[in-house]
């Protein structure tokens, strides 16, 4: 394998950018980005630092993340495992980058940003649930956002259930991979149940 090892071998395989590609950027809030964001129950956040990348998924029964304003988006941070490398790489290093993606379209809007993590109550209270509140909230301050093509979840039919998905492994099959005598189907049939009081 002959790694590519600078940009300008790179730009001469691919050429220039589709146009739209470029035009199609934006750097805050518009009304549709909104509607699309505050519709949205579930992001991906990337993350460097210094310890090497993330990527973490995020979820919600209504919208993942709120609108601060035009240049501002909240994401709060519920209960988890408390390995915590998101946050750890936020404050180490503030870029960040978010894909929001919905089940009822092949389309994925991405945002790129800057973030910091906050414990400030006023903005924890703001995602008050069953009585509680996230533990800290990232606040990113946007600095581009667009959409990105469908192709790639339309090769991928995403959202359509296809005869692979009964042969994917499971949760406690990956812990019992790591430890022979890990009862896993235990595991499996009760995560649910365990998870519910765990949401919020």
């Amino acid at each position: 394998m002959t790694p590519i090892e600078n940009l300008a071998d790179l730009e001469a395989i691919y050429g220039v950018p589709v146009e739209r590609s470029i035009t199609k950027v934006v750097t805050q809030v518009t009304p549709h980005y909104r509607k699309w964001i505050e519709g949205s129950r579930f992001v991906v956040i990337s993350t460097v630092g210094p310890d090497g990348t993330d990527g973490s998924p995020r979820g919600n029964d209504g919208a993942v993340v709120e609108i601060l304003d035009e240049q501002t988006l909240l994401l709060p941070d519920w209960f988890g495992n408390n390995r915590i490398d998101t946050l750890r790489n936020i404050v180490s290093d503030d870029r960040m980058s978010l894909m929001f993606m919905s089940n009822s379209s092949t389309n994925v809007v991405r945002v790129n940003g800057t973030g910091c993590v906050t414990v400030d109550d006023a903005l924890r209270a703001r995602f008050a649930k069953k009585g509680k509140l996230p533990r800290s909230v990232i606040v990113m301050t946007i600095g581009e956002m667009y959409f990105q093509c469908a192709k790639a979840l339309m090769r991928s039919e995403l959202w359509k259930a296809n005869s692979n998905d009964a042969l994917l492994p499971s949760a406690g099959d990956f812990l019992k991979e790591r430890d022979a005598m890990f009862d896993s189907k235990t595991y499996d049939e009760g995560y649910v149940e365990y998870a519910k009081p765990k949401m919020w």
